[in-house]
């Protein structure tokens, strides 16, 4: 039994497959570098009953940036027709084990799903355990999700320089080192290398072990090496708004209330010549 209670084991998800009030949806997501394609793996293999989320088109797509929080009709419209209910006991996977769930983790919580779990170890630890899979498209019944957005937590672009002007909260990137100090280029194009000022480099590799998340005082281990303290209020930021919410799930895991995460991330910041850069390791 896990000592995180946002984590749920494959074996006692297999024990509830087919309970009432309890659904699974596939967060597959992969950066272009990682050559996979999320939908057509699903449909290759999934946990029985998972429906997928596709964190491109539940999105806001009027939006200039990669798969920014939509509004709450149309989160409310989209989940629902994926037989989601807000009262759902919700357990959401990935095809890696721990990198792009925790994105939908988060949005399912900020739009006020009640009960939300990770499957620990994703799907490889599901299939390393040998239980069986689907094949094909979901064809859920739909259902009615209220959604309800909890504006405290998420940043956007003007909170987010206040942020850093004031050096009011911790920030944290999940970006690799490499790209943290601008020693490798940003993978889109026109946008800045470097980090906000003030920020720390806790990449999602440092959170994770073998595919799943590192125990509770691992993390805080991470944490400290990093300069964050996890008792204290965060910004998570990244690439695009998907692994930062690694960093919000391992903070909430460690009872963080108060972590928050920056949507438009470094795609936002780094694109724009009204945001401060700075480069190297942080200072």
């Amino acid at each position: 039994m896990s000592d995180n209670p946002f984590l749920i084991s494959a074996s006692e998800l297999e024990r509830h497959i087919g309970r009432d009030g309890l659904s699974i949806m596939d967060a597959s997501w992969y950066l272009p570098a990682q050559k996979r394609l999320a939908r057509p793996e699903f449909e290759a293999g999934h946990i029985p009953g998972a429906v997928f989320f596709d964190q491109d088109e539940i999105a806001d797509t009027s939006s200039p940036l990669p798969h920014t929080l939509p509004d709450e009709a149309f989160f409310a419209q989209a989940v629902g027709g994926l037989g989601i209910r807000e009262t759902d006991t919700v357990v959401v996977y990935d095809g890696l084990g721990f990198f792009s769930a925790p994105r939908v983790w988060w949005l399912l919580r900020t739009f006020g799903a009640r009960d939300v779990r990770l499957l620990d170890g994703g799907l490889p630890a599901w299939t390393e355990a040998g239980y069986r899979l689907e094949t094909g498209p979901a064809s859920p019944r739909p259902a009615s999700f209220q959604a309800k957005l909890d504006t405290n937590a998420v940043v956007f672009l003007d909170e987010m320089k206040r942020i850093v002007d004031s050096g009011a909260h911790q920030i944290a990137d999940a970006r690799s080192p490499e790209r943290f100090r601008a020693e490798a280029p940003e993978p889109r194009q026109g946008v800045r290398s470097g980090h906000m000022p003030g920020a720390r480099s806790v990449p999602i590799g440092h959170l994770v072990e073998n595919g799943r998340l590192k125990s509770l005082d691992a993390l805080r281990t991470v944490f400290a090496e990093a300069g964050i303290d996890p008792s204290q209020p965060v910004v998570t930021s990244c690439g695009s708004g998907v692994t930062a919410a690694a960093i919000n799930f391992a903070l909430a895991s460690l009872h963080n209330h108060t972590v928050r995460l920056y949507d438009g991330s470094w795609t936002e910041w780094g694109s724009r010549d009204d945001t401060p850069v700075e480069t190297g390791p942080a200072r």
